[in-house]
Order: C-alpha cells, then sequence, then structure tokens
C-alpha cells in the first residue's frame, strides 16, 4: 500500500479532480488541507508517505526536510518549475521529482482582472454599496493610458495584447529584453527608468531568480507617476516588499494590485492586509478550473507511470 500525501489543498477540491484509481498498485491517499510552514511540523507530517504531491511553491521542501523524510520516494509538483523544491537534495536521497503541464493563459486574466479592479475602485465601491453609499471614487482610463509590462515572456505578451485591444500605448522592459523581440509583440522596448516613470499601469511579469529577487525596489516606485498604479501576479519576492508599502503609505503611487508575497499564505498581521489603495488577491493568478484538471490529471499520471516503471516528466536540478 502506497502512501500519497495531497499538500495544500486549500480549496479542500484535489479529490474532485483526481481519479486515483488509474494507479495500478493500492494506495492511500490523505489530502491536507492546511499549510504547515514549520520544518519539525512538516517533517512529522510527511514522514509516513512515499509519495508528495506539492502544489506549486506553497510548501518549501529543503535539504533541511528531505533528509529527515527516509520514507519518501517520489515527489510531484504541479508544473515543471518549482523553486521551493530543492531537486539536487532529492535526487542525492534517491528521491524521484516530476511534474505536470500548466496552463499559459490563467494569471494573464488575473492580472487584468486586478488591472481593472484597481484602477475602477471595484471593492471599494461594491463594499459602499453593500453598506448603503453609492459613488465614492473616480477611476482611471486605459485608452491611451501606458501600460509598462516588465517582462515581456509568456506571460508578459499575453498581457501586452490586451492593454493593445483597450488602446493602450504598451511597452517593455526586462534585463534580456531586444527591440526586437518587443517589436515581435507590437510592443516598443524601453528603459527601466522610463517605463516606471511614464507608465500608466506597471505590470510584472518575471521569472523568479537570484537574478530577479528583489530587483523593484523604492527607486522604481520614486520614479512612477502619483496617479499610477503597480500590479504583481509574478512572485513577491521579485518586488521589495517594504519599499512598497512605503510607496502607498505614502501616497508616491496611487494603487496597487498584489496576488503574491514574501510570505504565503499572508500573515494574519501584516501591515499589506491594512494598506489603503490595494485589491489583494491570495496567489490565485493559476488556481482556475482548468489549471486544477490538467494538475492534479496529470499529476496521478506521474505516480501511475512511476509505479509502473515508465517515463515520467522528470526535473532536474538546476
Amino acid at each position: 500500500m502506497h502512501r500519497i500525501a495531497v499538500l495544500d489543498d486549500y480549496q479542500s477540491v484535489a479529490a474532485t479532480f483526481t481519479d486515483w484509481a488509474r494507479v495500478p498498485e493500492p494506495v492511500e491517499v490523505v489530502e491536507f488541507h492546511d499549510h504547515v510552514s514549520d520544518e519539525d511540523a512538516l517533517v512529522a507530517r510527511l514522514e509516513p508517505f512515499d509519495v508528495v504531491l506539492a502544489m506549486r511553491e506553497r510548501t518549501a521542501l529543503p535539504r533541511t526536510v528531505l533528509e529527515r523524510l527516509p520514507n519518501l520516494k517520489l515527489l510531484v509538483t504541479t508544473g515543471m518549475r518549482n523553486k521551493s523544491i530543492d531537486v539536487a537534495a532529492a535526487n542525492d536521497r534517491g528521491i524521484t521529482v516530476c511534474g505536470t503541464g500548466s496552463q499559459a493563459t490563467a494569471t494573464a486574466e488575473l492580472t487584468w482582472g486586478l488591472i481593472l479592479a484597481t484602477l475602477r475602485h471595484i471593492p471599494q465601491e461594491d463594499a459602499g454599496v453593500r453598506a448603503g453609499g453609492w459613488q465614492h471614487t473616480i477611476g482611471g482610463d486605459l485608452a491611451g493610458a501606458r501600460l509598462g509590462v516588465v517582462g515581456l515572456g509568456r506571460l508578459g505578451s499575453q498581457v501586452a495584447k490586451v492593454g493593445q485591444a483597450f488602446g493602450m500605448d504598451v511597452v517593455a522592459w526586462s534585463q534580456n529584453l531586444t527591440d526586437e523581440r518587443a517589436a515581435e509583440h507590437g510592443v516598443r522596448r524601453v528603459e527601466r527608468e522610463e517605463l516606471f516613470a511614464t507608465a500608466d499601469v506597471v505590470t510584472v511579469h518575471l521569472l523568479w531568480s537570484k537574478r530577479t529577487r528583489g530587483l523593484i525596489g523604492a527607486d522604481d516606485f520614486a520614479r512612477m507617476k502619483p496617479t499610477a498604479v503597480f500590479i504583481n501576479t509574478s512572485r513577491g519576492p521579485i518586488v521589495q516588499e517594504k519599499a512598497l508599502i512605503e510607496a502607498l503609505e505614502s501616497k508616491s503611487i496611487a494603487g496597487a494590485g498584489i496576488d503574491v508575497y514574501d510570505e504565503e499564505p499572508l500573515p494574519l498581521d501584516h501591515p499589506m492586509r491594512t494598506l489603503p489603495r490595494t485589491v489583494l488577491t491570495p496567489h490565485l493568478g493559476y488556481v482556475t478550473r482548468g489549471t486544477y484538471e490538467l494538475f492534479y490529471g496529470e499529476a496521478v499520471e506521474d505516480v501511475a507511470a512511476f509505479l509502473a516503471g515508465a517515463p515520467i516528466r522528470v526535473i532536474e536540478p538546476t
């Protein structure tokens, strides 16, 4: 009997998106609906299992945890990139790490939800109507405004395309972006300083890496217009959180739509929870029915293939 742990099933829906009957051997599946960040508590929870299914980067699995899980043989992550898993340490322990496909559109769609909600003050006006009020804010315009896309990859290019459909002037910057690559998407490449100084909406779509950790900071926010808004659906640590909080508290920017944070779940006493002029979502970028069907469905395929000795989507150390 193989024991399988499904981590961070926040909405208690993993069982509805999986069919463990497809696994050729008997399995006992335990879904955990809460998050454990303490390493000792996490080790105690996972020690009995030989298979662990991790949902994206919700739970960190560093060497110090993996070395204390003698029964673990297979670690499946949703998606094919997970910075929270020490793949090299897993391989040293004889633990196979594999992943699944991922959907390319969900996060870009949420980005536009946050842009519209922030610019048009939708949460505040919704709360006002429910409280008996009427028209408290004045929204911003998209047509004719400038959209600054930081990172013009798979997601950033989708966001740029929608901005063009709204009639926005779209510019982009990243460390390796070329004029030619930007032009392929109908976008003009500008320098970092110009993007932050002239954009009415700045949205971040960079990969989280050593190079991008803390990349956006106080100098960038200081350049932004006081009427501009900042959106991050990429990864929290790309932005210097303290600098963002100070920019919002000092009203040097008009607002922010944030889906990702340095620490997740966001602590109850975190200052982001009470910041004005913000729209906050709990890392929902990939949380859609289509994405979950893909994630959980292919995770079961990985487990079934591993137990049958068939090829799987192995993730190599980077």
